[in-house]
């Protein structure tokens, strides 16, 4: 099979899953990943052919993808804020959105952190999930300490190996948000006397009621645990994490979280009730309230 006609196959088996164009997108990110071939050097290689071995590979690739799989997963990576990351189903794939408010966090870190924090800056993320938040936080402000918690051993593991791919420094740990007063071991006995600067977060914030809204390649295979709040309270996560900032943070530090655009103002009222100041909601590329930031008082 030459790589014409692989391509043509490829085409026609997924045509009654996906529009025409997203497929061609898979074929390019499939073409770079089985046969290393950029989508430049595909167009003066139609003739070429194809080994048994790759062509049961891109077979393979189709049964995932008509098992609606992401891509991402299919092949095991992504880029993010201009950085290569690992990927496989025990963490989110990560979001545009998120890159907002990792530039949300570099702008304000870089221009406007008050003179009293020191030169080098503590940082915590938490729920890193594949670590993208911190290891983009860490590469791009190299005077800073980056923490970053999950309750995931799965996810950890692959954070530590982004951290690693990205020659980057990042103290992960296990815990708890949930429960983290009764967390012991690494929190209690290393950080016990840490302030931090700035936290950040991305928590599971979306609700029951909107699971109907969702793509099922999101529902089959993103996990559920780094996206769904299954309690009544839907600000569950924030509401414990703003508590921890409370006692953590530094005077003046400051307080970052990815929310769910229908929940702006209760998120509003909810730092304003957990004693935050200079607060501000920020929209995203699409006018839709997905950041808000807080100033410990």
């Amino acid at each position: 099979m030459t790589l014409k006609s692989l391509k043509t196959h490829f085409v026609s088996s997924l045509l009654d899953c996906y529009p025409e164009t997203e497929i061609t997108s898979f074929f390019y990110i499939l073409t770079q990943y089985i046969l290393g071939k950029q989508r430049i050097d595909v167009a003066l290689s139609y003739k070429d052919n194809i080994s048994e071995i790759d062509i049961k590979k891109f077979n393979n690739s189709i049964d995932r993808l008509k098992n609606r799989e992401p891509i991402q997963y299919i092949i095991g990576e992504t880029e993010f804020f201009r950085l290569p990351f690992k990927l496989n189903n025990s963490v989110l794939i990560p979001r545009p959105e998120t890159e907002e408010l990792v530039s949300l966090v570099l702008q304000n870190s870089k221009n406007k952190i008050p003179s009293s924090i020191p030169e080098t800056l503590n940082i915590l993320d938490i729920g890193t999930g594949s670590g993208c938040i911190a290891v983009s936080l860490a590469k791009n402000l190299p005077n800073a300490k980056v923490f970053a918690m999950d309750v995931s051993k799965e996810a950890l593991k692959i954070a530590k190996e982004n951290a690693e791919l990205n020659d980057v420094e990042v103290t992960f740990f296990a815990a708890n948000i949930l429960n983290w007063k009764q967390e012991t071991g690494i929190w209690n006995l290393e950080f016990e006397d840490l302030k931090f600067d700035v936290i950040v977060s991305n928590p599971p914030y979306v609700r029951a009621l909107e699971k109907e809204q969702m793509q099922p390649n999101v529902l089959k295979h993103e996990p559920h645990l780094a996206l769904f709040v299954e309690a009544e309270d839907s600000l569950l996560f924030y509401r414990r994490i703003a508590q921890l900032a409370n006692q953590v943070l530094s005077s003046n530090g400051q307080l970052y979280f990815e929310i769910n655009e229908y929940l702006g103002k209760d998120m509003l009222k909810l730092m304003k009730d957990e004693g935050f100041v200079k607060i501000e909601i920020k929209s995203d590329i699409f006018g839709k309230h997905r950041m808000i930031k807080g100033v410990k008082s």
